[in-house]
């Protein structure tokens, strides 16, 4: 989801990515990860600026919609 290292999660749906994305990203900001943490200042500014926030969950949600079915393809 362009976050702060190259974590590969997989899933059916683009909510479930979703979730395994914030889940991940409350352990590391549990362990203090500053690259990590760096990513979450950026997620929480985008945050504070409503219209950007749903473009951009939009515009990952029509990349993950686009991917093949099969990861091999």
């Amino acid at each position: 989801m362009g976050g702060a290292c190259n974590l590969q999660f997989r899933g059916e749906t683009f909510e479930e990515i979703a979730d395994m994305s914030r889940e991940h990203g409350m352990r590391m900001f549990r362990a203090g990860d500053q690259a990590h943490l760096q990513a979450m200042e950026k997620m929480k500014a985008l945050m504070s600026k409503p219209d950007a926030m749903r473009k951009w969950f939009e515009d990952k949600r029509t990349v993950f919609n686009n991917l093949p079915d099969d990861p091999e393809e």
